[in-house]
């Protein structure tokens, strides 16, 4: 009975001590967790890389794209005409390659430079050559280094074909000596109260028109995965590679002075000056005021920063003639 006794006393100690090593682990494992800043999704891996933005095709002939499922906040606007385009900023995770590529537009290269984000695009328009050629934001052209950064696919035509892998972004980044360390400002996120508490009117679809049917935009909300799938002509936003959906945590939808600046068709976008839109969020939606800080887009309701759901967030802006109320439609 003795040594019986002795035995379980010796087992207890030993569990009491695995069980305080675990504490201390978890305790650790919870210190140490920290947010991806465009996400708000914790993580125990580092979270101060450098911002990508990619200049991403969205032409007809050009879907699907590849890569943007990965991104962290996608831009969508107007290249010219009634054609939009993307820049997909990546921050918290990687895709294997993004594209196609397209050309640069001196209002992406703003908002690219709000995040301190390397730059990457195939070629550019006369306003955003003159940016560039300053100095005044680090970039990769394809037109540099089409064939060695930059590939070709050959299942497409040009000038819808060109793709860039991530180890040749850091590859090029490298043999530029440009940081890839420095996060970029952190966003704001809602807490699982807040979450909880969301309010706002019922809208669980949606469409955004950019005045050609091919361009027009429409969401659905998925419950079951808790966020929004997104559909061009009809047809849902699906990774080329993967095969991976595109889904979105907030949506906005904000209008900005458009002008057509050439026979191309290419616009001036204003971006400085603020105005109105929507913010879609779990099926909910919220009319917001925006504004440019230091070029990024802040949302705004009765003066105060919206948080932001944690995850992926897509913004499109649309001209704001004939604006928001023509251009966006719930059922």
């Amino acid at each position: 009975m003795i040594v019986l006794l002795v035995l379980l006393a010796a087992a207890c100690s030993q569990q009491d001590e695995q069980t305080g090593e675990e504490a201390i682990n978890e305790q650790e494992s919870a210190e140490s967790k920290s947010t991806f800043p465009l996400t708000g999704i914790a993580t125990n891996e580092r979270t101060d890389a450098r911002a990508i933005a990619v200049m991403v095709n969205n032409h007809t002939l050009a879907r699907p794209p590849s890569g943007l499922q990965a991104a962290d906040i996608v831009y969508e606007i107007s290249a010219e005409g009634d054609v939009t385009r993307f820049l997909a900023v990546y921050q918290s995770e990687f895709p294997e390659r993004v594209g196609p590529v397209r050309s640069a537009r001196d209002y992406y290269i703003q908002l690219a430079k709000g995040m301190d984000a390397i730059y990457i695009h195939h070629g550019y328009s006369p306003e955003a050559k003159e940016l560039l050629e300053s100095g005044y934001i680090d970039h990769l052209d394809g037109l540099t280094y089409d064939g060695t950064l930059f590939m070709r696919d050959k299942s497409r035509k040009s000038p819808h074909n060109s793709y860039i892998a991530f180890s040749d972004i850091i590859k090029g980044a490298e043999e530029n000596s440009f940081e890839l360390e420095g996060a970029p400002k952190s966003l704001k996120f809602l807490d699982e109260e807040e979450l909880a508490s969301l309010t706002g009117s019922q809208g669980s679809s949606f469409t955004v028109t950019y005045g050609n049917a091919s361009y027009d935009v429409s969401y659905e909300y998925s419950e079951s995965d808790q966020a929004y799938k997104r559909f061009s002509a009809n047809e849902q936003t699906v990774d080329q590679d993967t095969g991976e959906p595109v889904l979105l945590n907030n949506i906005a939808v904000i209008e900005a002075a458009h002008e057509v600046v050439d026979e191309e068709g290419r616009r001036d976008i204003d971006l400085q000056s603020g105005g109105k839109g929507y913010l879609m969020q779990k099926g909910i939606w919220n009319e917001i005021e925006w504004t440019n800080q230091d070029n990024q887009l802040k949302f705004m309701i009765n003066q105060e920063e919206v948080k932001l759901v944690p995850g992926k967030t897509w913004i499109n802006i649309i001209p704001d003639n004939p604006g928001l109320e023509a251009a966006v439609a719930y059922q």
